[in-house]
């Protein structure tokens, strides 16, 4: 965060708004991580905060120190409305399309309160008064250290916050295995080990706390497991009725499209998940070295993300979708070549 975003938030801030703090829909760790130990940080400089988000997150993630305060709109519409209405200041987290927050979009785009952006993805839409974009980041929990530390307000950060900020970057890093993992992530993981977040016990919460179904669901998923070995791609597929059968929750499928990464000489993986209610077919996109999932995504999937990580959707069948996947890879065949 450079001095101009931080002088002009230290101006927002100081009239003492009621603050609310916004993550994307569908909140991963990095989202509610950052949301969460923001949260804490201003709660305990004084100011009056509410986190709102567009619907339920991974039970994975409940452990978070007040992850039982997060007001869900889907459950609360109209609690979820009146604190829009009644914010002087918004923050939108992990994020940077109003869109990407569900539900939540309309009443967004008719919120009079100024709006703080922080994110690390691509191509930011221009809603905010202050936008803190930086997509070199490996998180938005690190931006919101950073944010904090431009701020002067590093001494502020709790074990609570120091908690929640890790648990983001560790999600967002995969373990800091991933590219975007630099030795400032690192050092700010271990201010926030000194702080008293416990990794060994945050990495148990969220790694090793699977239900049996789950394990299950994984194995369904890797017996569908596609090689194109041609292409360099791997990708897994997942019907309504597997993930019915073995009773899915959200969260379940989190991080079943990095197995298909992991395979030697793969650099493009992916997971279609169909999901019949909202008619879609979910997909994640996940890639090695500089092939752009995201540029992939947004050409024909209405969907973005990272250059090694993004998402999409299809209106199609899950089988029609997995063919179009096929057949498009023949225009990335000199980018997926060894």
């Amino acid at each position: 965060m450079n001095a101009e975003h931080a002088r002009r938030l230290n101006e927002l801030l100081a009239t003492r708004p009621p603050i609310l703090l916004i993550p994307h829909k569908n909140p991963d760790g990095d989202a509610i991580g950052s949301c969460l130990g923001l949260m804490h940080y201003l709660q305990a400089v004084g100011h009056q905060v509410s986190v709102l988000a567009p619907n339920d997150f991974p039970q994975f993630l409940q452990w978070m120190p007040g992850a039982s305060e997060v007001i869900r709109f889907d459950r609360q519409p109209e609690a979820g409305a009146g604190l829009i209405r009644e914010a002087g200041l918004i923050f939108t987290l992990d994020f940077n399309a109003l869109d990407r927050s569900g539900a939540l979009a309309e009443p967004l785009k008719q919120a009079t309160a100024p709006m703080v952006m922080i994110d690390h993805h691509q191509s930011p839409d221009d809603y905010a008064t202050v936008t803190y974009s930086d997509p070199s980041m490996s998180s938005t929990c690190e931006m919101v250290y950073h944010c904090i530390a431009a701020l002067g307000g590093i001494g502020k950060l709790n074990a609570d916050a120091a908690s929640c900020l890790y648990a983001g970057l560790l999600t967002d890093t995969g373990s800091f295995k991933f590219p975007s993992t630099s030795p400032i992530t690192l050092r700010i993981a271990a201010d926030l080990m000194e702080r008293g977040a416990v990794p060994s016990e945050i990495h148990r919460q969220i790694y090793d706390t699977n239900r049996p179904e789950r394990i299950q669901l994984l194995g369904c998923a890797l017996s569908n497991l596609k090689i194109l070995p041609q292409y360099r791609t791997a990708y897994i597929t997942l019907s309504q009725e597997e993930l019915d059968r073995h009773n899915f929750r959200k969260g379940d499928t989190e991080g079943f499209v990095n197995y298909g990464l992991s395979l030697d000489g793969v650099i493009l993986a992916a997971i279609f998940i169909e999901n019949t209610d909202e008619e879609i077919v979910k997909i994640s996109l996940r890639s090695q070295g500089d092939f752009s999932v995201n540029a992939m995504a947004r050409a024909h999937f209405e969907g973005g993300g990272h250059i090694n990580a993004a998402g999409g959707r299809s209106t199609e069948s899950l089988k029609e979708t997995t063919l179009r996947f096929e057949s498009i890879l023949s225009e990335y065949a000199k980018d997926l070549q060894p």
